[in-house]
């Protein structure tokens, strides 16, 4: 085991959105450094240059500061492991690319695709695993390898010479000893003919370099473990410690893919990227709880939690080796749990730009008003818009007459207990919603009639809404003299 300082990295490739699943692995690797006082950077990782998408890189920063995973070095704040941007450090792959060809650890391969698909072909027909490259120029003399080198345009490969015999050992933190049998492995390409690096070459010299002391990946990347391995072991470097992660499921198995959406056991589509979740509203202390949960274990039996918590528990030693099926409804009740544990000043702070865009100017303390009685019937936030425009539009709608009258009443009754209802609330210097309740009952026992047949038609002249917040506390917070004038208008109207 290391005792170097920890030094962690995300390191996505700018190709388009992030990945919920990345985020995941963002986020695990975020808790080891803060949980350790360790460094943790943003390294991209834009070497394929083909798949590189415009502005993603942009997106994915939003997207992980949203999440609260602000990193420490990167390309947009430097650092002494400088650039940290694939793409800037091409010299230090083919400097090191060209040592192993020099050290003969690795070679030119100067094979054309139509002689690799061929190559591949004659291995699939022949039952061979491995993707068939047959090291066709790896035991090349140095004259057959200059006369390739000529006719070919000097045009080449690097590839690296894995070991043809015996097993490569390789140790994960979440899975132990893993054997892998040489034979089975083949000799991948380290730097592509344009001088650009493939992922096996460079994230090996980049965690060197930077000194990177636990890599963090999800298991897809098994395969190419023992690979990097032995690259380290080629340069004589001390390697990392491992750590791959499980990977996140559709509930009915399979990858979450943008291509083939998955779909949660209540039938809904499960969101892939980060940016869905955020357009869905759900609230970023939410999906960061769900996250954790989705392959570690806080203990005490405990699903609902704060980042803050989770970095003074987190380890490896508690990740669960097993693939992490999705559960939608989970992330929807945290995400209601979060937003009932936040304080009201937030609340309002959230919802004033929402209210703002459909309602106009908006009175903050009417909205710090409501808030206690709309917080437990919001998730996700959005929810309380509809449930506000009583208080806020910019015209107040009344109700129809019909929608005032309950059944088995006409409406000169109801215009009776309207009127009644005003006397009373106009007579109360105390306006409160405890004070309503306590006179409003004594009426609804004066007259014998029941609860709702008073309750509902006093609903419906102030409010006008089918669901709304408690009728009292909705009324305290229009305030006295609204309330009146709404209830005069319904009055008239029946």
């Amino acid at each position: 085991m290391s005792n170097k300082p920890v030094r962690v990295r995300f390191a996505p490739s700018p190709t388009g959105y992030l990945h919920i699943g990345s985020a995941r692995t963002a986020l695990f690797t975020w808790l080891y450094a803060r949980a350790n006082d360790g460094v943790f950077i943003l390294r991209i990782e834009d070497t394929d240059q083909n798949r590189f998408v415009e502005d993603s890189l942009q997106q994915m920063m939003r997207s992980l500061r949203w999440l609260g995973l602000e990193w420490d070095e990167g390309p947009d704040k430097g650092g002494n492991y400088g650039p940290y941007v694939q793409s800037e450090r091409l010299e230090h792959y083919q400097k090191w690319a060209n040592w192993l060809v020099e050290q003969g650890k690795a070679y030119r391969c100067y094979a054309t695709p139509q002689e690799l698909a061929r190559a591949k072909e004659l291995a699939e027909k022949a039952g061979k695993r491995g993707a068939g490259y047959e090291r066709m120029h790896r035991f090349l003399s140095d004259r057959e390898r200059a006369r390739l080198h000529d006719e070919r345009g000097g045009k080449y490969v690097i590839r690296f010479a894995m070991p043809l015999e015996g097993t490569t050992e390789v140790y994960d933190k979440v899975r132990g000893k893993i054997v892998f049998d040489n034979s089975e492995l083949n000799d991948a390409v380290l730097l592509k003919s344009d001088g650009f690096p493939t992922y096996h070459l460079a994230v090996v010299v980049d965690d060197y370099l930077m000194q990177i002391s636990h890599v963090t990946r999800t298991t897809e990347w098994l395969p190419s473990f023992p690979l990097h391995a032995r690259i380290y072991e080629a340069f004589g470097w001390e390697q990392p410690e491992w750590v791959h992660l499980p990977v996140i499921l559709c509930p009915g198995g399979g990858k979450m893919s943008k291509r083939k959406p998955c779909k949660s056991e209540e039938g809904e589509t499960i969101p892939v990227s980060v940016d869905e979740y955020i357009d869905a509203g759900y609230e970023p202390e939410a999906v960061v709880n769900w996250l954790t949960n989705l392959g570690w274990s806080f203990g005490d039996d405990r699903e609902f939690f704060y980042v803050h918590e989770t970095i003074q528990r987190f380890n490896f030693d508690r990740i669960n080796p097993a693939p992490a099926k999705v559960p939608l409804s989970k992330l929807k009740a945290l995400n209601g749990e979060h937003i009932r544990a936040m304080s009201d000043e937030r609340i309002a702070q959230e919802l004033h730009p929402m209210l703002e865009a459909v309602y106009g100017e908006i009175d903050t303390n009417k909205l710090l008003g409501i808030i206690p009685h709309i917080k437990a019937r919001i998730n996700p936030m959005r929810d309380a818009v509809p449930l506000v425009k009583f208080l806020f539009a910019k015209e107040f709608v009344p109700a129809t007459t019909e929608q005032m009258i309950p059944r088995k009443m006409d409406a000169a009754q109801v215009k009776t207990i309207l009127q009644r209802c005003y006397d009373v609330l106009n007579n109360l210097e105390d306006f409160s919603a405890a004070a309503q309740d306590k006179h409003i009952r004594a009426l609804v026992e004066e007259t014998g009639l029941k609860t709702g047949q008073v309750f509902s038609p006093l609903r419906w002249a102030t409010i006008a809404q089918e669901v709304s917040p408690p009728l009292f506390e909705s009324m305290e917070v229009l305030g006295k003299e609204v309330s009146l004038a709404r209830l005069r208008d319904a009055i008239q109207r029946l």
